[in-house]
């Protein structure tokens, strides 16, 4: 046993050197192979756990990390969307100016041969634009003004409108109850359709409002008496100031017309849809709406009648159609903006948390959480007569500007919260690095110190190996005297 073997003093001294040089020398090789000085609690309890927490904080940012770099494609995402959304506000804003510079609007020209007779003009877009207008002499016999009367002296009335013809014969008469309240187009709609209903006789009747007076006007060598009584029965013509009238004749046939022209522009109701002109001679309407217009062109005495129509505006018709198109695809973009099941434009929240307590965080999400979308920009799609008129073209100009004003401002409130995250980010990484490398000076070893120390003890290894074998030798001197 070994227990049992005597070793002299010099060998047992080098044996215990050597030993001590394999275990440094194992202590060595395992900070080069693992290049800690510290790999246990065992070799420094104090740097081993405190290089631990560090490191396990910096574990913690790095997951950090990854969600806050989500977060910044999620916010890309929402700026591309936005980005496109504007372009195709753009768009829409192009469309509606090209329709704003279109004039190319339909005509028609109408001659009027000279004669005794006289023509009635009719037209219509739709059943609340309804024009009726006489070819011959057409002015203004009576108005009624519709400011500066008293109501009350009004309420319940009656004006009744007696028709002769050219000869003097009697015609129909029309009646129109009117009350307290009633505006001026109020009154006219009474009257005009009053005339509309009635068998004959009314053909170039018609009452029209100008310069804020209710017109009545009548054609050819015509007589109208115009009455009115209240609810007890007496005469407020004067209420009205009505009176009765004779038209002259026409003149010649360029009069005619021009006097046409003058009381289709004058009409309020007529001039919503169509522009008159004189041609040469001829009666020149021009359509100003996208719906085709239906003409009516009837001679009193012979009843020939001519229908025309003129078509609408196919340029801002399709315009509309560009613009509503294009309204659609402003939606399909939000919709298409999301990243990793967020969907910024659409109202959902982004929240990212910056440090491993969570008690700094950031919420992103659209103002008041409402989703980006036509409806909520004010946008809705556009009828073709919404293009007829300038002004309602000019207004639809202003809400995709109001849009794009929202647009705008939402990408620059994104840019805010993308460039805090991407600060928070950079500070993310260096806290990092700083935990990290503040760990590792706690437990890493020197790899060139290390290096230099396995030198030297393979070199005192050898050499306690070397004094080892000498010892050895001079415990063999006693074999010697038995040789």
């Amino acid at each position: 046993m070994a227990g049992n073997v005597t070793l002299s003093a010099g060998v047992r001294q080098n044996l215990l050197s050597l030993q001590n040089t394999a275990s440094m020398m194992s202590v060595t090789q395992n900070r080069l192979a693992t290049g800690k000085k510290v790999n246990t609690a065992l070799d420094n309890p104090t740097n081993f756990f405190t290089a631990y927490a560090l490191s396990a904080r910096s574990k913690d940012l790095s997951n950090l990390l990854d969600a806050m770099s989500n977060g910044i494609k999620t916010l890309e995402t929402a700026d591309n969307g936005l980005t496109s959304i504007t372009k195709n506000l753009e768009s829409m804003q192009s469309t509606l100016r090209q329709a704003r510079q279109d004039k190319s609007f339909q005509t028609e020209s109408f001659e009027f041969e000279t004669t005794d007779t006289w023509r009635t003009v009719a037209f219509a877009t739709d059943a609340d634009k309804v024009g009726s207008f006489a070819a011959a002499h057409s002015v203004t016999l009576n108005s009624l003004e519709s400011t500066g009367f008293d109501v009350a002296n009004v309420e319940n009335s009656t004006i009744t409108i007696g028709m002769t013809d050219d000869n003097g014969g009697a015609l129909d008469s029309v009646e129109v109850n009117i009350k307290a309240g009633d505006s001026a187009k109020e009154i006219a709609n009474k009257i005009n359709n009053a005339l509309r209903n009635s068998e004959n006789g009314s053909q170039g009747i018609r009452a029209t409002i100008v310069a804020g007076e209710i017109r009545i006007t009548a054609s050819s060598l015509r007589t109208l008496t115009i009455a009115s009584v209240d609810s007890q029965g007496v005469d407020n013509l004067s209420d009205f100031g009505l009176g009765t009238g004779t038209v002259a004749a026409a003149a010649d046939d360029a009069s005619s017309v021009d006097e046409l022209v003058a009381a289709i522009n004058a009409d309020t109701i007529a001039a919503e849809s169509v522009r008159a002109s004189n041609n040469n001679g001829k009666l020149r309407i021009e359509n100003l709406s996208t719906t085709a217009l239906a003409m009516e062109i009837q001679d009193s005495l012979s009843a020939q009648q001519e229908n025309v129509t003129i078509g609408g505006n196919q340029v801002r018709k399709n315009l509309a159609d560009q613009f509503n198109e294009l309204r659609d695809q402003l939606d399909k973009l939000s919709d298409d903006s999301s990243f990793n099941g967020i969907n910024l434009l659409r109202g959902d929240k982004l929240t990212i948390t910056f440090n491993e307590i969570g008690t700094s965080t950031i919420e992103i999400q659209t103002k008041n959480g409402e989703a980006i979308t036509a409806a909520r920009l004010g946008l809705s799609d556009v009828s073709a007569s919404e293009l007829d008129k300038d002004d309602d073209i000019d207004t639809l100009l202003t809400n995709v500007a109001e849009a794009l004003n929202t647009i705008r401002s939402q990408s620059s409130a994104f840019g805010s919260n993308l460039s805090i995250v991407e600060n928070r980010t950079s500070f993310t990484k260096m806290m990092m690095n700083t935990l990290q490398t503040g760990g590792d000076a706690l437990v890493l070893a020197d790899t060139n110190e290390e290096g230099a120390n396995m030198l030297s003890l393979q070199t005192r290894q050898q050499l306690s190996s070397t004094a080892l074998s000498l010892a050895s030798q001079a415990d063999q001197t006693a074999l010697r005297l038995f040789g």
